[in-house]
């Protein structure tokens, strides 16, 4: 288990989406390294479902209940209630809509926002023109009271969700224009073994990110892998 650093100490992390496999993902590496997690979903019968589930597999993971964040499950309106740091990991479909309703109960907090803005066609993936200019810009315009950072863009579903890897080989790219809640994000993203958080710029830069998305996926259909992104030099 990773230690949690002293920035996360005492805070939960809502997942909004957090019953599709990039959000059960992510709360899975965060309650495993002894975070505690909220799932949330369109329902709240499905969220309680998706963290009864989560939290089966995390003590018969062999990480035993000692140690091990605790997991709870609710509709989207009520984990974003609950807490301190809230990733949005929806579809871009109704991104816009589901933020616009959860104005108020994400007032004054840290939001991650997760969402590639892709559409895909015969020629595979590729990156959707945002008026705002990215879907963390759309989200801090939306959210005006929140602290918006753009966050866990590029890292695999399938290798987040998988038990038998234990360290995931990736950076996660951080943008924001406040620093305190970039390197919060940045300790969020390094309880994950394996993955390290590394400032990429502010909001107005988090187009190329997202967008650099459509290009793993791309690679990785091509070489049938689970590619991420490594920054050298650091």
């Amino acid at each position: 288990m990773t230690s949690i650093p002293e920035s996360l100490q005492g805070k939960t992390v809502a997942v909004l989406g957090g019953t599709g496999p990039q959000g059960r993902g992510l709360a899975r590496r965060f309650a495993a390294a002894g975070v505690p997690v909220v799932l949330g979903s369109r329902t709240e019968e499905k969220g309680q479902a998706a963290a009864a589930e989560l939290a089966e597999a995390l003590a018969g993971s062999g990480a035993g209940a000692e140690g091990v964040g605790a997991v709870s499950g609710s509709d989207n309106a009520g984990a974003a209630a609950a807490g301190d740091v809230v990733l949005v990991v929806v579809p871009w479909d109704g991104h816009k809509e589901l933020l616009e309703s959860l104005r108020e109960q994400l007032a004054g907090k840290v939001v991650v926002d997760c969402v590639n803005p892709l559409g895909f066609d015969k020629q595979g993936p590729f990156a959707l023109k945002v008026e705002e200019g990215s879907a963390t810009e759309q989200a801090q315009a939306v959210l005006p009271d929140s602290t918006v950072v753009g966050a866990f863009h590029n890292v695999s579903a399938v290798l987040l969700e998988d038990p038998a890897v234990t360290s995931i080989d990736t950076d996660v790219l951080v943008l924001g224009d406040e620093r305190e809640a970039t390197d919060l994000v940045q300790d969020l993203a390094g309880v994950i073994p394996g993955v390290r958080g590394v400032y990429g710029g502010r909001r107005r830069n988090a187009h190329q990110v997202e967008a650099l998305t459509a290009n793993l996926i791309a690679a990785n259909r091509r070489y049938k892998a689970h590619a991420g992104v490594r920054i050298t030099d650091i």
